[in-house]
C-alpha cells in the first residue's frame, strides 16, 4: 500500500485535471521523544499526532508532492498547528447509507465531483452530540489503493480565523465495524489553500460544525 503522503499529492494532483482526493500518511513514531515544538508524545495518541505534523510538513517541503507554488516552499519550513489535543480525538458511530445515490459535490472552481453520501458519524465532543457526512468518490472505488477511503470535509467557528475560511477535511479509512476514530489534529486544508491551481470541493452546508474545532492545521500565512 502507498504511503500517506504519497496518496494525498496523487489525489491533490487528480483535482488538478479531475477532482481532490485523499491521503495520509505512514512515518517515522514518537515515542516519549521531544521534538521541535517541545511537546513529549506520552501516548500513541500524541504521537500519531506529531507523526501526522511532521509527515505533512515533509510533503510540503518535498519539490514534486508539495502544492505550494515554489516561490513559498523554497523557503518553506513549517505549517502552524494548533498544540496536540487528544480532547479532539472521538470515537464515533457510524451508520452507513447504503441506498445514498451519486450527486455533484461543488468546488471552488466551478467544477463537480461525483460523490455518495457513505455513512453518517456521530459523536460528542466536549459534552455536545455533533453528526458528520462522509463521502465516497465511486470511481476511486475501483482503484485498490483507494477502495477504502473516505472523505470528511467539515467546517467550524474557527474558519476564517485561526483556519483558512473554507473549512478543512479529514482522510478517513473504512473501519470493519460501526465505529469510526476522527482525529481533528489531523485536520488538513485543501491545496486550494495554497495555490489557486487546484480545485477543491466546498464543505456541505451539512457539515457545519457549530464549534470551534482547536486542533489540526492553521491558516496558512503566505
Amino acid at each position: 500500500m502507498k504511503n500517506k503522503y504519497t496518496m494525498r499529492f496523487q489525489w491533490n494532483t487528480l483535482i488538478l485535471f479531475v477532482i481532490l482526493t485523499f491521503g495520509c500518511k505512514e512515518g517515522k513514531k514518537y515515542h516519549d521523544e521531544k521534538v521541535k515544538n517541545s511537546v513529549v508524545a506520552s501516548s500513541d495518541k500524541i504521537a500519531a499526532i506529531l507523526e501526522f505534523q511532521e509527515s505533512l510538513n515533509a510533503e510540503f517541503k518535498h519539490p514534486e508532492r508539495s502544492p505550494l507554488p515554489d516561490r513559498f516552499r523554497s523557503n518553506f519550513e513549517s505549517l502552524e498547528f494548533f498544540a496536540p489535543d487528544t480532547n479532539y480525538v472521538v470515537t464515533a458511530k457510524l451508520v452507513r447509507t447504503p441506498e445514498a445515490l451519486p450527486f455533484l459535490m461543488p468546488t471552488n472552481t466551478g467544477r463537480t465531483s461525483e460523490e455518495v453520501v457513505y455513512g453518517v458519524v456521530t459523536f460528542n465532543l466536549k459534552g455536545k452530540a455533533y453528526s458528520l457526512e462522509v463521502y465516497q468518490n465511486p470511481e476511486l472505488i475501483e482503484d485498490k489503493d483507494y477502495e477504502d477511503y473516505l472523505f470528511l470535509p467539515f467546517s467550524d467557528h474557527t474558519n476564517g480565523d485561526e483556519t483558512y475560511s473554507g473549512g478543512r477535511y479529514l482522510d478517513l479509512r473504512i473501519p470493519p465495524g460501526n465505529s469510526l476514530v476522527l482525529d481533528f489534529n489531523q485536520a488538513y486544508n485543501p491545496y486550494c489553500a495554497y495555490n489557486p491551481k487546484y480545485s477543491c470541493p466546498l464543505v456541505p452546508a451539512v457539515n457545519r460544525l457549530e464549534t470551534s474545532i482547536l486542533a489540526g492545521v492553521k491558516d496558512f500565512k503566505k
